[in-house]
This record gives structure tokens, C-alpha cells and sequence, in this order.
């Protein structure tokens, strides 16, 4: 309460003992009555941002967005995945061959959808121009996809990025995805205790066979902080998943450090080449 908007009250009186029983009075009802509803309490600015338009980023119609119910319905359509390595599977299959083959060393994958347009775009915005509006949508649908499965992670971690790359891009994209979904689903999210030792090619830019071999050793726990792995049901959590060889690198890493099991938590999944 604001003394200060008594005072009108208070002098019409010119009686102190009356503006004590206006100000009693005032409390007891909780603030409710007279000038009370002219003032707007505080609001939170994540909470000022749901409310203020917007234009969708896919169709750009008008609403509270970033992308609309309806580009999600047509985009972000749910296909059965693999449970391994979240690549598109026929419905009622479980794995994909190659998971029977060889597990990966991650427990399950999480996808929202494929890298296929529109979302390479979107996410190449959000990756390498800034486009930092687009994270919570893209955190909100990797939450979806990854509570179809039954991994319930206690620590989140992204991918870690080398000092040469951050400092060109000013941030981490798979931490701004981590810290919104540790925010939505109460998880701890911790973005230094993986280390990128060294930096290395783009995957991207390097035959498929050559990727594995790539990420081998560039990848640490920080060694002061190891025990926080020990025991810990990890998601790692990146913008993209194409072979999986960064990610089943640092899965090795974690698990070496005494990690009870990872899982692999993304927005999107580049489908096999038959599929594209």
C-alpha cells in the first residue's frame, strides 16, 4: 500500500485518529474497494510477452505465437519414431534396424519433427541469425515429443559449443533450448559442465563415415565437477540430430563419467536420404 494516496482523506478530516480508521479499513478489505482497482499490479515479462500480438514466423498471420496452432497442425505433424534415435519408423515398430543392429549409446531419442523445410529454415535462423524468438516454441515441442517416452531426466545438458564458435555467435542455441525446457519441466539445466576440448569441422561439411572419427576425444566432463554426473538420468538437448555422432560421442563421455543413462532430446531429426 501506497501511504501516500491517504493523504486526500486524511486532510478532508483534519483528523489523524479518522485516517487511522480509513487506513484499517483499507486493509481489512484487502485492498479491494475504493481507488484500489486503478492500479495494475506487476507483470511478469515472460507473461507480458504471451498476451502481446504477434506475427506467426511460418504463415505470419496475427496472434500470440511465434508459430501458430494452425503451422503446427499442417508442420509439426507426430509420425511413430524410432525410440533409440527418434528416426521416422512404420507405425508398431519400435526400433529401427539400425538400432537393432547397433544400439546407440544413449537410451532413447526425442524428436519434434524432421529437418525438412520448413523447419531447416527456422531453425537456421534460430541457430545462426538470432532468431532467439523461436526457442520456446522449439523447447515447448521437444517437451511434447520427449514425454511420449518414458525417460524422466534429473539433469538437462546442451551440447556444448567451442569458445571460437560462441564468440561468433554470442550463444548457444541447444542452451537456450535446455534452460527453457529445465524452466517447464523443473529439471536442473547446467550449461558448463560439459567441455568442448577442441574445436572441429562442421558435421555438416564432412562425409558420414568421417563424422564419428571427428567428434572422437573432443568432448570432456569438467573435471571438478564429475560427481554431479555420477548417478544422473542425463538428456542432452540440440537443435538437430543428422547422424548422431556428436551426440553418441558425448553419451560415452557421460557415461564413462558414471552416468546411470542418457538420452537425447531434439527439435529435429534428419530423416534418412530415401526419406527426404
Amino acid at each position: 500500500m501506497q501511504p501516500g494516496r491517504l493523504r486526500p482523506a486524511c486532510e478532508a478530516a483534519h483528523d489523524r485518529r479518522h485516517c487511522d480508521r480509513i487506513e484499517a479499513a483499507w486493509i481489512v478489505e484487502g485492498n479491494c474497494g475504493g481507488h484500489a482497482d486503478q492500479y495494475i499490479e506487476p507483470m511478469e515479462p515472460a507473461r507480458l510477452l504471451d498476451i502481446l500480438p504477434t506475427q506467426c514466423s511460418l504463415c505470419r498471420g496475427w496472434g500470440t505465437a511465434r508459430l501458430c496452432e494452425v503451422c503446427l497442425a499442417r508442420f509439426a505433424v507426430v509420425v511413430p519414431r524410432c525410440r533409440r534415435c527418434a528416426i521416422e519408423v512404420p507405425t508398431g515398430q519400435g526400433e529401427c534396424g539400425a538400432c537393432l543392429r547397433e544400439p546407440p549409446p544413449f537410451a532413447s531419442a526425442a524428436a519434434a519433427f524432421d529437418y525438412v523445410e520448413p523447419w531447416r529454415y527456422q531453425i537456421a535462423r534460430f541457430k545462426f541469425h538470432a532468431g532467439l524468438d523461436l526457442g520456446r516454441v522449439l523447447a515447448d515441442r521437444i517437451v511434447a515429443s520427449a514425454q511420449a517416452l518414458p525417460a524422466r531426466p534429473t539433469l538437462l545438458l546442451p551440447v556444448p559449443l567451442s569458445d571460437a564458435r560462441l564468440r561468433e555467435r554470442g550463444y548457444n542455441q541447444a542452451w537456450e533450448l535446455a534452460r527453457r525446457i529445465g524452466r517447464r519441466l523443473r529439471v536442473r539445466a547446467e550449461p558448463r559442465l560439459l567441455l568442448r576440448l577442441r574445436d572441429t569441422p562442421h558435421q555438416l561439411a564432412l562425409p558420414v563415415d568421417r563424422r564419428a572419427a571427428n567428434v572422437r576425444g573432443a568432448f570432456a566432463v569438467e573435471p571438478l565437477r564429475r560427481a554431479e554426473v555420477a548417478g544422473q538420468e542425463i538428456a542432452l538437448v540440440d537443435d538437430v540430430m543428422t547422424t548422431g555422432a556428436t551426440l553418441a560421442e558425448l553419451a560415452r563421455v557421460l557415461l564413462a563419467a558414471g552416468a546411470a543413462q542418457v538420452h537425447v532430446w531434439v527439435a529435429a531429426r534428419t530423416p534418412r536420404p530415401a526419406d527426404t
